[in-house]
Order: structure tokens, then C-alpha cells, then sequence
């Protein structure tokens, strides 16, 4: 049986982690707002990507957001997951002790074998976490031939 494999990127990964670098130091330092974006930094959701006979299943874990924060697009061969989860606001009678949770906005992508059926893609959030169900085109089946050998 033939795989199929999703081509992982790393420049993916390596812009992300310069964009972020450049958010940081295209601050002044006497910024106060320095220290909140520090604390709001950007952040990479996790996300699981398995292989069966029928779809590929893409799991991410986006806890304490909402659907309606989370936006998914498959164009040309790229699926992207984006959105942004909210700090909570220091508020009267509340005095925050530690923030190790990391908030701000976040986009993952990845490419997508042409084998999937694009019309068909289903998502579902529950719990905080987000399944894609990337179901396979029927020229990804496998096709098997007799062949007679005498």
C-alpha cells in the first residue's frame, strides 16, 4: 500500500520564530508596552497529524478559545489554522501572582497532499480541541493489478 506523507516545512516554523523575534525587538525599550507583549506573546498551538486508509485527521489543541476565534482555510494546497486567544484583564480585587499561559495570536500551516478531496473536509471542536477530517480523493485509493506470469 502506498503512503501518502505531508510535506513538513521547516522554513514554515523558521519564519515563525523570526516574525516573532522581529515583534519583540521592533519595540523601544522604554516602551512600557514591552513587558504586555512579553506576556501576550505569540503562541503555537500543538497539533497531531495521522494518517489512515480513508483521510488524513489533523487534532490541535486550542484550549480556552471559542470557534468563532478559530479560522480555517485550505487554499492551494495549504491548510492554515489562525486565530487569538485572549489575556485575562487584571481587574479590581484581583492582583495576578504568576502568567505562565501563553496568549496572542497564532497561525499554523501546513501542505497538504493534492490526494485530498477538498470538497468534503469537515472540522469539529469540542473541549478545546479541533479535529479536521482531510478525506481522501478516490485517485489516492490504491488500484490493484493482475498481472500473469507464465
Amino acid at each position: 500500500m502506498k503512503t501518502m506523507k505531508l510535506v513538513y516545512n521547516p522554513l514554515t516554523e523558521l519564519n515563525e520564530v523570526q516574525h516573532r523575534l522581529n515583534k519583540l525587538f521592533a519595540h523601544n525599550i522604554s516602551s512600557n508596552s514591552l513587558e504586555e507583549d512579553l506576556k501576550g506573546s505569540e503562541w503555537t498551538p500543538l497539533v497531531d497529524i495521522v494518517e489512515n486508509e480513508k483521510e488524513f485527521l489533523i487534532k490541535a489543541e486550542l484550549p480556552a478559545l471559542k470557534k468563532e476565534e478559530i479560522r480555517v482555510s485550505l487554499e492551494k494546497n495549504i491548510l492554515r489554522i489562525a486565530g487569538e486567544r485572549h489575556a485575562e484583564k487584571e481587574e479590581m480585587g484581583k492582583k495576578f501572582h504568576r502568567i505562565e499561559r501563553s496568549y496572542g495570536s497564532f497561525s499554523r500551516s501546513f501542505t497538504i497532499p493534492d490526494v485530498i478531496d477538498e470538497s468534503k473536509v469537515t472540522a469539529d471542536f469540542n473541549d478545546g480541541l479541533l479535529v479536521l477530517h482531510l478525506p481522501k480523493s478516490e485517485k489516492a485509493k490504491e488500484k490493484r493489478i493482475e498481472i500473469n506470469i507464465n
